[in-house]
Order: structure tokens, then C-alpha cells, then sequence
């Protein structure tokens, strides 16, 4: 089952279950030139230029969380490709997972602009750029 938090509840679960891992399925530039939450580990689900899905999404994952029952939370923009990419995991028998719902930018607000209605930067989460 996929579940959907905000950011701070996704927080507060990180903090309660220290073996949950964030993932950050935006591309490179985003997690690198846009900023990242800090300790996330990174890998696109989809990459630049032309947005294809990265066959190697499922065995980095597979590899690097080996156990199904660990809470996975993942994170993308503004939380559109972070459930697509739960949904791929699902399929492959992960039962923790969590969509982080407004992502790490948030949805655009009147004036076409993120970060200032939600998102993990809007809410003060711990956050780094490269």
C-alpha cells in the first residue's frame, strides 16, 4: 500500500523509524542544482533530456533497500513522479511505501512560482545544495 504524508509527517516518521530511507527521484540537476533533503539517497526515476524512465530505478532500489518491509519515502518536485515511482516498487513487493505529497518545491502558487505554498524547502526540513 502506498500512503501519502506531507513533509512534516514524513519527517516525523523519519525520526521515529531511523531505518526509513528517502529517496529523491528527481534528475541530477534538480537534486544537485535545485537542493536535495539532507541524507536523501538519489536516483531519477525519469532524466533529462527527454524524461524517459530510468531502467535502472527498481535495481537500485532493490539493491540498496534489500528488505520489503523497510519504509521507503519518496520524494520528486512537487509529488507526481515519486508516486509513480512508489507504484513501480509496489509491483516489485515493497509494502512501505510513502509518496511525500507536495514534493521537495511544492505546487506552483498564482504566480506560477513553487516554494512558497508547500514542499520540503517551504516547510524549513533539512536541505542542502551541491
Amino acid at each position: 500500500m502506498i500512503i501519502n504524508l506531507s513533509p512534516l509527517q514524513a519527517w516525523e516518521l523519519m525520526q521515529q523509524q531511523p531505518d526509513a530511507v528517502l529517496i529523491d527521484v528527481r534528475t541530477k540537476f534538480e537534486h544537485s542544482f535545485i537542493g536535495h533533503p539532507v541524507g536523501a539517497v538519489h536516483v531519477a526515476w525519469k532524466e533529462l533530456p527527454d524524461w524517459l524512465l530510468n531502467p535502472d530505478f527498481v535495481p537500485f532500489v532493490i539493491e540498496s533497500v534489500p528488505g520489503r518491509d523497510t519504509p521507503i519515502l519518496l520524494l520528486c518536485r512537487s509529488g507526481q513522479r515519486s508516486l509513480e515511482a512508489a507504484n513501480a516498487l509496489q509491483q516489485v513487493g515493497y509494502t512501505q511505501l510513502i509518496n511525500i505529497e507536495g514534493g521537495f518545491e511544492g505546487p506552483l502558487d498564482d504566480d506560477k512560482h513553487r516554494n512558497s505554498l508547500g514542499g520540503w524547502r517551504f516547510h524549513g526540513l533539512p536541505w542542502q545544495q551541491n
